[in-house]
């Protein structure tokens, strides 16, 4: 039970994700019913959450009356959102080094967190029961948050079990939850389609949080928090109660439309300048319809558009409107406006004016054209990672005879005569037209796979792409087969010399995102307990010649060395090295490259053998030829 997500949607049905997705959900009792619980949840268990089962579907709403304190500074502080308890909260780990983690505040996990033990017992029961195949957890307000919270805990939590309980997040007028790394998170582990918002055109405490939190927001925020406290409560009440004039509430409106018109800035670079981001999909509602889009870019676009005309007064009044918005949305209300709408003969102009007659904005108002614009871009936006997530499969076919060619050259040099080796052949090349071209084809691969990490941390792919295992498989491959030339060229420029070995100081990025795919791939069956009869066809460590370089760099330096305490600590790595390799020979885990006659590795076991017999027969040695062999001096 999730909400389709754009990017796999028909390019022939442009609006499945807006004015059809919409109606779709309304048309199913999901919306009604979780209002219904969170109207109960409200007014019979404030401060915690209540569960109905209706068939086979569990409803947990959670109230959006809390207490919450606003005047505790930190309250609005941002916390890391790694684990809850014993469960880690996201099994992908960050690509682009240095990425800030994944964020709430910390007011609203200290609310989820006062609940979850009794939540945690009420989850793991369902999970037990045998009827249960769906789960809707709801909440209104600050409920909302606190139900985001509990879904992306209870979705980490079925990670690690075998249940196929489907799971379903919907809230009414939530207020933002966390920051742009947990909105990636989500997307990553694929549950952005497992939330569902619904927003009011005028409800302001959506939009609250885009605003900093800084002056002149901060003497404002001890009125939102007692304004969810008193949710329930008419308008008047509320105004009297939280003792806030209506030239603040127009201050306060003023602030939050200002802050949204910068965040929603047409180039895209307003959002990068809020701390919070929304994720999943975002049904907007009016009187006349709704309309459904996922794109977090398009959220906040339609976030400000269709509040800008509203009031103060009707802004804050609609955050207790959901119920008639959700009784407004049906099928037959759908089938109405098919009806009653001025199709053109454009399918897709036909698409626009429904979506924009359900937003509830006149066609012809000022309004109009803006929020037509944010529908296409969200059409462009949701299928441009997956176009070129297409194209770039095409791109990969292209360079394929580059690989093919460098295989072949690893073969040629496994048979040759010289009996060097794959590594060391291309490490010892001259100037023949084969090396150049193996060289050159080296470089081209290099160059594709930087632009693959450059289009996914750029957000020009999808979000799961490291992921997918044609990727990671394919990725795996490239490092298998042309790190060991990397390694090489670095050496035989004499690179190590100047910045350092190569793992430390010279390997490329891109491998170290690669090694980072596979490792959090998930292993197929065949990979499982599987005992290697022959040599592999490639050495499975990618970077086990420039450990061989570096241990022929410890021997010539044992040679020498003067002082016992670093000779001690040459030999010792000397040994770690030895017996590392000697592990991979044995597992057949290296090529067989690895173990040709004329090889680095084979002239390097070869060299520390003859040093260890010279070592041997001088021991019974008189201590100043001793002294001579180790390469000392006589005073």
């Amino acid at each position: 039970m999730t909400i389709p997500n754009s990017m796999d949607a028909d390019e022939a049905s442009p609006f499945e994700t807006s004015e059809m997705l919409a109606t779709f959900l309304a048309s199913t009792p999901l919306l009604s019913e979780s209002w219904k619980l969170c109207s109960l949840a409200n007014t019979a268990a404030p401060w915690s959450f209540v569960t109905e089962r209706i068939g086979s579907v569990v409803y947990v709403a959670f109230s959006g009356v809390q207490m919450a304190g606003g005047s505790d500074a930190s309250w609005w502080s941002p916390v890391a959102l790694d684990s809850i308890g014993d469960v880690a909260l996201f099994s992908s780990r960050r690509n682009i080094e240095g990425g800030e983690p994944a964020m709430v505040y910390a007011g609203m996990l200290n609310l989820f967190q006062s609940l979850f033990h009794s939540l945690q017992n009420q989850m793991f029961a369902i999970i037990k029961s045998t009827d249960a195949k769906s789960i809707v957890i709801t909440g209104h307000s600050l409920g909302g948050a606190i139900a985001s919270l509990s879904t992306i805990w209870f979705l980490s939590c079925l990670r690690s079990i075998s249940s196929a309980i489907s799971v379903l997040c919907i809230t009414f007028g939530s207020p933002l939850l966390g920051n742009k790394s947990l909105s990636q998170a989500i997307l990553k582990e694929r549950w952005g389609g497992n939330f569902c918002h619904v927003v009011s055109n005028h409800d302001i405490m959506p939009r609250m949080l885009f605003a900093p939190l800084q002056p002149p927001l901060t003497a404002h925020l001890n009125f939102l928090l007692q304004f969810w406290h008193l949710s329930m409560a008419s308008l008047e009440l509320r105004r009297v109660a939280v003792q806030i004039s209506e030239p603040d509430i127009a201050d306060l409106f003023s602030f939050v439309v200002a802050c949204l018109g910068a965040a929603a800035k047409p180039d895209g670079e307003g959002s990068s300048q809020i701390s919070f981001h929304p994720f999943g999909s975002y049904v907007f509602a009016s009187e006349k319809g709704a309309v459904c889009v996922d794109s977090a870019t398009t959220v906040i676009q339609m976030m400000h558009f269709m509040f800008a005309p509203s009031s103060p007064a009707c802004s804050i009044d609609d955050h207790l409107k959901y119920g008639d918005y959700v009784n407004h949305l049906s099928l037959q209300a759908f089938k109405r406006n098919c009806e009653q709408a001025n199709i053109s003969d454009s399918s897709y102009e036909a698409g626009l004016e429904l979506a924009l007659k359900s937003s509830g904005v006149p066609s012809q108002g000022s309004v109009a054209m803006p929020i037509k614009e944010c529908l296409r871009m969200a059409r462009r936006m949701g299928r441009s990672p997956s176009l070129k997530h297409a194209s770039l499969a095409v791109t990969l076919s292209k360079f394929v005879p580059y690989r093919a060619e460098i295989e072949w050259y690893k073969s040629l040099c496994d048979q040759a005569d010289d009996q060097l080796g794959y590594y060391d052949s291309f490490k010892r090349r001259g100037s023949s037209r084969r090396g150049m071209k193996i060289n050159m084809n080296r470089l081209k691969l290099a160059r594709f796979w930087n632009n693959v990490i450059d289009m996914m941390e750029s957000n020009q792919l999808p979000y799961d792409f490291d992921r997918s295992r044609k990727w990671v498989n394919s990725s795996q491959f490239y490092k298998l087969l042309v790190e060991p030339l990397d390694i090489a060229e670095y050496y035989r420029k004499g690179m190590h010399r100047t910045k350092g070995h190569y793992i430390q100081h010279g390997r490329e990025r891109r491998y170290e995102i690669f090694d980072r795919w596979w490792k959090d791939r998930t292993p197929s069956a065949a990979e499982g307990n599987h005992v290697r009869s022959t040599f592999a066809s490639l050495t499975q460590d990618t970077c086990f010649w420039a450990r061989v370089e570096e241990a022929r760099d410890w021997l010539d330096s044992v040679r020498s060395e003067i002082d016992i305490s670093k000779e001690a600590h040459l030999w010792d790595n000397i040994e770690k090295f030895e017996n590392y390799a000697a592990q991979l020979i044995e597992n057949k885990e290296v090529s067989k490259d690895v173990l040709a006659k004329n090889s680095s590795y084979s002239v390097w076991v070869e060299e520390l053998r003859e040093l260890r017999e010279m070592k041997a027969k001088v021991q019974n040695f008189p201590y100043q030829f001793t002294r001579f062999v180790n390469g000392g001096v006589v005073p």
